[in-house]
């Protein structure tokens, strides 16, 4: 596949998660639903869903049988950011270019939303008619996993903490990314694989690639971070040289904290090796989102 193939490819797999994510929200007019339907669909590059689908294609699947799953996953992901950019934690004042959800609706009816986010996540992922029972639990007990105390939130903890103590190695700092960031995204190909019948190895072998494509991605973040403009990232740039965090570019240099994204697209694309030419997209969105400007 060429660049333009991969770019038609998002285009498509977006659509359907776009038009599954707003059939999936509450549709009233209360300030918590509004809120919530505000944060999900104000855009975003949907990457943890589609790889969710995509995975799902690359061990035989089918992605329809992902796709609850894949919304329930970027419902989580959605919850965690409005938490992130509130005044306690980042208190960021922009995402994707549009007021953060406490700026919108306040700080109160924000906790809310981002609280009944992740129920609601939890609730779709388990009811999902296209998975048996067995499937629909561990797959719930895969996204509780990554977004619970061990994963997601320690890591947000940790990246809280390093504020008042900096960090002093690149060992510590991929500790909060890999709990932070990648957890997730490791979480969405292995629910992915999981919906599509995966043996013990290949779950194995796309977790693998999950690991390494999700600390890629925040390796990039960082860079975008210290290279790249409001405009085209949506959001508030050099904030955290500002607050003085420690981040792969802070730590490491602009050049080597490339070499270490490209580094990890290849041991992503690595952990492939054993899948055929259905896992070309895992193996395209992982040169993708180590190439991305925005």
């Amino acid at each position: 596949m060429k660049k333009v193939k991969i770019e038609a490819y998002f285009k498509k797999r977006r659509e359907i998660v776009e038009r599954a994510l707003s059939r999936c929200l509450p549709g009233d007019r209360s300030s918590v639903s509004r809120a919530m339907r505000y944060s999900v669909l104000s855009g975003g590059k949907r990457i943890r869903p589609i790889l969710c689908l995509a995975s799902c294609d690359a061990v035989g699947g089918g992605w329809r049988k992902a796709l609850g799953p894949a919304c329930s996953i970027e419902l989580v992901h959605t919850y965690s950011l409005i938490h992130d950019d509130l005044p306690c934690m980042d208190d960021d004042d922009f995402r994707r270019g549009k007021p953060t959800c406490h700026r919108k609706f306040g700080e109160a009816v924000a906790v809310l939303a981002g609280d009944a986010l992740l129920a609601h996540a939890f609730s779709l992922i388990s009811g999902s008619r296209s998975l048996s029972d067995e499937i629909a639990r561990k797959a719930a007990a895969e996204l509780s996993k990554a977004s619970g105390p061990s994963y997601l939130i320690a890591g947000q903890a940790a990246d809280l903490a390093a504020e008042e103590k900096p960090l002093k190695s690149v060992k510590e700092l991929e500790g909060i990314h890999m709990r932070k960031t990648a957890a997730l995204i490791a979480a969405s190909v292995k629910i992915g694989a999981l919906c599509g019948g995966a043996s013990k190895e290949d779950l194995r072998a796309i977790e693998r690639y999950g690991w390494s494509v999700g600390l890629a991605f925040q390796v990039v973040d960082d860079l975008l971070d210290a290279t790249g403009s409001k405009k085209k990232l949506g959001k508030a740039v050099r904030k955290d040289a500002a607050l003085g965090k420690a981040t792969y570019p802070a730590l490491l240099g602009i050049e080597k904290s490339k070499q270490i994204a490209f580094s990890l697209r290849e041991r992503a694309i690595n952990a492939l090796k054993g899948f055929d030419r259905k896992a070309d997209p895992l193996r395209l969105i992982a040169e993708y989102l180590t190439t991305r400007t925005s």
